[in-house]
């Protein structure tokens, strides 16, 4: 992890991706507006990621800390042990089928290294990103900081060849140099990389420092899918997690997140002290720092917790499979609709019909497209409204009394960019007055 920088970049681009499998109640249906007529007629669920071999990941540390030791003590920027670490993660990605890109740059006067690997396969304009710095400080051979989050990236990258694993997002992993410089490596590839290469980019992920000592369980802040992701996956091991404040802004994924590419990461904390209610929770020595060999020469294979760097090394593998494997959200114009019939109840109380929507992320749209299909003897009779999943009701037709037709088929245009696009969202119809029924046909929602 680079110096301390007062770097904060907004994030407004969600994540995109293919279609979602998503359970809905009986007649509610998420369907693309405009389907692709040569997409297969079933959407490939998700695998589940496999459970990597720490033994493996931290192979990859003993090598890290090899090589630095024959190359001066550490493995940092312009220095032989970094283009040996850059040299030794392509050799085994070039031998898993990966195909791998060296890119160059210049920081302070000496040549830097990028290592890009892309695994064949998955579409071309859903990228699905996830990297790691390979440098260290001059101080020592830098084996949390980063060699852990390096190892952890690489064995998922193996990982995923292994597997023979055909994901439907295009998957891409980097091993970023000179970040202990300012973030030089990723801010030059993402600075060089043409606007709509880096459209193409639907999520970055980061791991720096995932085996501190007297660790936490820290979740970037970001992108509120990439989050959710790695959240759920500590809930599922009982662990509670906090977000990563610390290091915000001070990684690799600070440039990805500057150019609006959606962002999120771990870590397990740097230099800052570890409180008394967070030893309760998740072990370790209050009042000592979660790494106290930061940036420093006792940063070594000594200097990391298995439990940590298996638990987050399994996280990185499970976000990785679960975030490009085409069901994270659906694509943007998908219409989210509840067929089942609902009865209005003859100048009685209001009933509605509910459809749920998941997988998107921020708000709703400006200009959220309401259809509305009401089968009914006297429409003037009736009061219509769209209820927001924070109970926030939007009034889409008052009574009329001199409104005497029949039924309500038209589409509404609600500015619902207040309310979060998650959640239940409902229409709320009452028949105001007596003599006249009818039922809800149909309700959707296009996001």
């Amino acid at each position: 992890m680079s110096l301390p920088s007062s770097l904060r970049m907004s994030s407004t681009v969600a994540l995109a991706a293919g279609l979602v499998v998503t359970a809905f109640a009986p007649g509610v249906q998420a369907v693309p507006a405009l389907p692709d007529a040569h997409a297969p007629a079933a959407v490939t669920t998700a695998l589940a990621a496999p459970d990597l071999s720490l033994t493996n990941v931290k192979a990859h540390l003993t090598q890290f800390s090899k090589i630095a030791a024959d190359n001066g003590g550490n493995r940092a920027h312009g220095r032989p042990g970094h283009k040996a670490s850059v040299d030794y993660v392509k050799a085994k990605l070039d031998a898993a089928g990966f195909t791998t890109t060296v890119q160059q740059f210049t920081s302070n006067g000496a040549t830097g290294y990028n290592l890009i690997a892309d695994w064949p396969g998955g579409s071309p304009d859903q990228v699905l990103f996830a990297g790691a710095h390979l440098d260290s400080v001059t101080e020592g051979a830098g084996i949390n900081d980063n060699g852990s989050g390096s190892a952890a990236v690489l064995e998922t990258a193996l990982a995923v060849s292994r597997a023979q694993y055909k994901p439907a997002k295009h998957l891409r992993f980097a091993w970023w140099g000179a970040e202990e410089l300012g973030l030089v490596g990723s801010k030059h590839y993402v600075n060089n990389l043409p606007t709509t290469e880096r459209s193409k980019i639907k999520g970055y992920l980061n791991f720096d420092m995932i085996g501190s000592p007297n660790p936490g369980y820290f979740v970037y802040d970001d992108d509120p899918v990439i989050e959710k992701t790695f959240k759920d996956y500590f809930a599922g091991l009982g662990i509670q997690t906090e977000i990563e404040t610390e290091g915000d802004g001070r990684s690799d994924h600070a440039p990805f997140k500057s150019a609006g590419i959606p962002v999120g990461g771990l870590f397990t904390g740097a230099s800052s002290k570890k409180t008394a209610a967070q030893a309760q929770k998740w072990g370790g020595t209050s009042g000592q720092s979660f790494d106290r060999c930061y940036h420093s020469s006792c940063d070594t294979t000594a200097n990391i917790d298995d439990t940590a760097l298996d638990r987050n090394s399994d996280a990185a593998a499970h976000a990785v499979w679960t975030l490009s494997a085409g069901t994270t959200a659906p694509p943007a114009g998908t219409v989210f609709e509840n067929t089942a019939d609902v009865a209005v109840p003859d100048n009685g109380a209001a009933v509605t019909s509910a459809v749920d929507v998941s997988g998107r992320t921020g708000n709703a749209p400006a200009a959220l497209k309401v259809g509305v299909d009401i089968v009914h003897t006297y429409r003037g009779d009736l009061v219509v409204d769209l209820v927001a999943p924070d109970g926030t009701a939007y009034r889409l037709k008052d009574r009329s009394g001199t409104d005497s037709a029949d039924d309500v088929r038209t589409t509404y245009t609600v500015d619902a960019s207040g309310e979060t696009a998650n959640g239940t969202w409902k229409l709320k119809v009452q028949d105001t007055s007596a003599q006249d029924t009818g039922y809800i046909d149909a309700f959707r929602l296009t996001f």
